[in-house]
């Protein structure tokens, strides 16, 4: 674990202090949790943009997008 110094507005403080004591845990606790999830969430959302730029499972396009012939062929099968 990392000690960390943050810098807030007293408004910002005041709510993190209640919000905190609303769910019986530290403030230091809660940031490191709500940083924790933005990062999972950051990462799956990193993870899923680039498997669908990388998804090029039928047509004949050789970069990240469909033409537009691509898109409205419908004798292509659709998986």
């Amino acid at each position: 674990m990392k000690n960390v110094t943050v810098s807030m507005d007293d408004a910002v403080a005041e709510w993190a202090r209640l919000e905190a004591a609303r769910r019986n845990t530290s403030v230091s606790r809660m940031v490191g949790e709500m940083l924790a999830e933005k990062m999972r969430h950051d990462d799956a959302y990193e993870r899923a943009m680039r498997e669908a730029l990388e998804w090029r499972s039928w047509g004949s396009s050789t970069g990240p997008y469909l033409t537009r012939d691509e898109m409205y062929d419908r004798s292509q099968p659709r998986g």
